[in-house]
């Protein structure tokens, strides 16, 4: 479960991680008074921050500075209601300015490959880590962390040596990360991202922003999640996959994806992106995996899901024969698209390999559904979905 800004802000003050003080608004009038109770008497700004899970929010024009509380209450009328890729702004936190003198990048996640947990840290924090780590892998440190040990004085030391923080803020860094390990650890967390953690001009460490990510798998451990869980951010095809017991992830894209398996869909999201590339920049709209199973009432409550997406212009089907074979999930297919009716209207391409392949592709061609396409590889079905879906 990843967690708003402003919820990964207390979850931070909690554990006595730095941070400023941050007040959450859904109507400007909520945020015009946070601000006046947030502006310093003397002066000073405040921050009006777009409250949604996705990246890419000042961009989007989603954080503004506000030097008055009328400033506030107009930057927050513009910011609710306000779409960022996808997401809808419903809440906006009013954050204290900080006076910033460097900016600082720091994390630790899981590690999947190498199954066991990773700090990274820079002293150059503030912009894209993605692009930085592409663009200078030298200025991110990459620290392995013993999930048995944790980030005690040496590791975080280790850490603060390695990403060339100066004498002057190393000791602060280091009690900063060592609290944001305590985060990590005692909130069952894949991921603690503080970007940017700042030095001020007092020469105070601060987090300024934080991203969290919670464990689901640890939920029967943490009854407050609960009460972190915000029904009305959730996305409602992601709800109505959950409700089928489908595990659906949407994307930002105009092909919707179907197989089954976490690796194939995983590979058949990289070909669509790939074959995209050549019809005007197309991309995968979705992951769906439909797992082992691929009766008419799966494929039916997958596609009803992925023809919901209105950004959806076409469908790959992309299906390995193993224990359901092949006719089976033709099968599925046919009966699905009679169960959806004239509620199916966007064009199909299926793939199908594997066990009774040829009875599939057999029972496809003789259904003859005009909406299908059938083709005999992944490379050229992900080619055709992406022409149709660029047409």
């Amino acid at each position: 479960m990843d967690l708003f800004e402003y919820q990964a802000r207390d979850l931070f003050e909690k554990h006595g991680v730095p941070v400023l003080g941050g007040i959450v608004a859904t109507t400007p009038e909520a945020a015009r008074a946070a601000a006046e109770e947030l502006l310093p008497a003397d002066g000073g700004v405040v921050v009006v921050k777009a409250q949604v899970k996705v990246g890419g929010r000042g961009k989007a024009g989603g954080v503004k500075v506000a030097r008055s509380a009328d400033e506030a209450q107009t930057h927050a009328e513009a910011i609710l209601g306000m779409d960022i890729k996808g997401h809808t702004v419903q809440r906006v936190m009013i954050a204290e300015g900080a006076d910033i003198a460097e900016e600082y990048y720091f994390s630790v996640l899981l590690d999947r490959a190498e199954r066991r947990y990773l700090a990274m840290a820079s002293v150059e924090g503030g912009v894209e880590i993605e692009v930085l780590a592409e663009e200078r892998p030298e200025a991110l440190a990459r620290i392995a962390v013993d999930p048995s040990e944790g980030i005690d004085d040496a590791k975080a030391a280790e850490i603060v040596s390695a990403a060339g923080f100066a004498d002057d803020v190393a000791a602060g860094v280091t009690e900063a990360i060592q609290k944001l390990w305590t985060v990590y650890a005692e909130s069952d967390a894949t991921l603690v991202e503080v970007n940017p953690l700042v030095r001020t001009a007092s020469g105070d460490v601060v987090a300024l922003d934080g991203k969290v990510t919670l464990d689901d798998n640890a939920e029967f451990r943490h009854p407050e999640w609960a009460e972190l869980a915000e029904v009305a951010e959730t996305d409602p095809l992601e709800a109505k996959a959950a409700e089928s017991g489908l595990n659906y992830v949407k994307l930002d894209g105009e092909v919707g994806i179907i197989g089954n398996g976490a690796g194939l869909v995983m590979s058949t999201l990289d070909v669509v992106a790939y074959s995209g590339e050549q019809h005007g920049g197309v991309k995968p709209a979705n992951f769906l995996d439909i797992g082992g199973g691929a009766s008419a009432a799966v494929m039916a409550a997958g596609l009803d899901v992925i023809l919901g997406d209105e950004q959806v212009k076409s469908v790959f089907v992309n299906v390995f024969g193993g224990i359901t074979a092949c006719d089976e999930v033709a099968n599925g297919i046919v009966h699905a698209l009679e169960i959806l009716g004239d509620a199916a209207t966007k064009p199909l391409v299926v793939r199908l390999d594997g066990n009774a392949v040829e009875e599939g592709r057999r029972i496809l061609e003789e259904a003859g559904h005009p909406l299908v396409t059938v083709m005999d590889t992944m490379d050229g079905a992900a080619d055709k979905a992406a022409e149709l879906a660029a047409s």
